[in-house]
C-alpha cells in the first residue's frame, strides 16, 4: 500500500504537471507567480503564529502546522479538473500552475526545515537538473522509436524516471513529488506528440493507483485524536481558508478576473 500510494501521489502530480501550458503561463505570468505566492504565505504565516503564541505549540511544532496547512494538494485539484474538463480551459490551467508554486513553497518550507544538507541533496539537485535538461531531447526520440506497443515502453520509461528521481529525493530528505512536477513540465512535447500516453497513464492512475494514495491517507488518520481535538482542527481549518481567500481574493481583482473565477480560486 505504502508504494502505490507513493507512486499514485507522484503519477497524479507528473500528469498535472503535463497540464501546465507554457504559453498560457507567459500571458499570466504575475498572475500565476503571485497567487501560488499567497496561496503559500498567507495561511503558513497565520497557521504558524497561531499556533506559536495562540496554542503555545513549541516553535518545530508551529513550524510544521503552518507548512502542512499551506499546502494545496495538487492530486485532488488534478482530479477534480479532469472529471470536469477544467484543465482544458486557460483558467485551468493558471489555478494548477498557481498550485505548483504553492506547492513548491511548502516544498522548499520543508526542505530548509528538516532536510539536511549534504552530498546527497547536492547530487540529487545534479541529476533532476541533468534529467531536465536530457528528457525533452531524448524522450521524442525514444517514443517514436519504439513507437505503439502492448508492452508500453513509453509508460514504463517514464515511470522509471518518476521512480528513479523520486526515490533519490527520499534519500536526500526532499518531497518526491517535486521532480515529478518538474518532469511534467518538461515532457509535454513527447507527450503532445501522442495524445493516447497521456490518457492511458491517467487510466492507470486514476483506476489503481488514486485509491490506495487516498486509503493511505485515510489511514494516517486517528479518529480519537480528531474527536478529542476537534475544536482546535475546525479553528486551524478556519485560520488556513479565511487568510489564504483574504490574501488571494484582492489579487484576482488586481488582475481583472470575473468575481464568479475570484470567488472559485482561493478554494
Amino acid at each position: 500500500m505504502n508504494f502505490l500510494a507513493g507512486f499514485g501521489a507522484i503519477l497524479l502530480t507528473f500528469l498535472a504537471g503535463t497540464e501546465i501550458d507554457k504559453t498560457v503561463i507567459k500571458k499570466h505570468f504575475w498572475s500565476s507567480m503571485s497567487i501560488g505566492v499567497v496561496g503559500f504565505l498567507a495561511p503558513y504565516v497565520a497557521v504558524l503564529f497561531y499556533a506559536r503564541y495562540g496554542v503555545g505549540w513549541t516553535w518545530q511544532q508551529a513550524q510544521i502546522a503552518g507548512i502542512s496547512l499551506s499546502t494545496t494538494s495538487v492530486a485532488v485539484v488534478y482530479a477534480v479538473m479532469i472529471e470536469t474538463g477544467f484543465n482544458k480551459t486557460e483558467l485551468g490551467k493558471i489555478i494548477l500552475a498557481a498550485c505548483f508554486i504553492n506547492d513548491l513553497g511548502t516544498v522548499l518550507a520543508l526542505g530548509v526545515v528538516f532536510a539536511n544538507f549534504d552530498y546527497w541533496l547536492a547530487l540529487f539537485g545534479a541529476v533532476t537538473a541533468a534529467a531536465l535538461w536530457l528528457l525533452p531531447r531524448f524522450a521524442p526520440w525514444f517514443f517514436g522509436k519504439v513507437g505503439h506497443r502492448v508492452s508500453e515502453p513509453e509508460t514504463k520509461f517514464t515511470s522509471l524516471v518518476l521512480l528513479g528521481l523520486g526515490g533519490m529525493a527520499t534519500i536526500a530528505g526532499s518531497e518526491a513529488v517535486l521532480p515529478a512536477y518538474l518532469v511534467g513540465m518538461a515532457l509535454p512535447p513527447a507527450l503532445l506528440a501522442d495524445p493516447e500516453l497521456p490518457h492511458r497513464m491517467r487510466i492507470i492512475a486514476f483506476s489503481i493507483l488514486t485509491p490506495f494514495y487516498f486509503l493511505k491517507a485515510g489511514s494516517l488518520v486517528d479518529f480519537h485524536a480528531v474527536a478529542s481535538a476537534a475544536g482546535l482542527i475546525i479553528i486551524f481549518l478556519g485560520v488556513k481558508m479565511a487568510t489564504k481567500f483574504i490574501g488571494i481574493l484582492p489579487l484576482t481583482r488586481a488582475f481583472r478576473f470575473e468575481a464568479r473565477e475570484a470567488c472559485t480560486r482561493p478554494c
